[in-house]
């Protein structure tokens, strides 16, 4: 299964790279993840997330390690569960109407087995959109998170 989105986000490459790798902001915006814990304040690679999201009625915990960072163009990380592998990247383009992020993740294992019954795409493609909805909501207000404090500019 894979899931592929993409959203324009009318704000500088710094600010939405710095609002998506600074993880002590995360939950002033982000609402899909959550119970966000990690071994570093910033994503970088090595980095060890933890985190759960729901998409039925219970919480799903999954540990991600951070791959690849390439600052200003991508982040590409990986989680495993039991019965499911994940494999996320994130895209960041410059643009004449800002900045494209693309969020492109491939789940296999047995519970994308069955038409997704366990694990639905359509529920994980809404992750993804909400996700990235998130991102831009932040990115392009006046307000900025870092390390866990806010602050109007502009």
């Amino acid at each position: 299964m894979i899931i592929k989105e993409s959203i324009i986000i009318r704000s500088s490459m710094e600010k939405v790279w710095n609002n998506f790798t600074d993880l002590d902001c995360w939950t002033e915006w982000n609402t899909i993840m959550k119970n966000v814990g990690a071994d570093n304040r910033v994503i970088e690679e090595g980095t060890h997330l933890k985190c759960s999201f729901r998409p039925f009625f219970f919480p799903i915990e999954m540990k991600i390690r951070v791959e690849t960072v390439v600052p200003y163009d991508r982040i590409v990380w990986s989680a495993k569960k039991i019965g499911l592998f994940a494999h996320h990247g994130f895209f960041f383009r410059e643009q004449a109407e800002g900045i494209l992020v693309t969020s492109m993740e491939t789940f296999t294992g047995l519970l994308t087995k069955g038409s997704g019954i366990l694990l639905p795409i359509k529920k994980m493609r809404t992750f993804a959109e909400i996700f990235l909805q998130d991102l831009k909501k932040v990115s392009e207000s006046k307000h900025i998170f870092l390390r866990s404090k806010e602050r109007l500019i502009g």
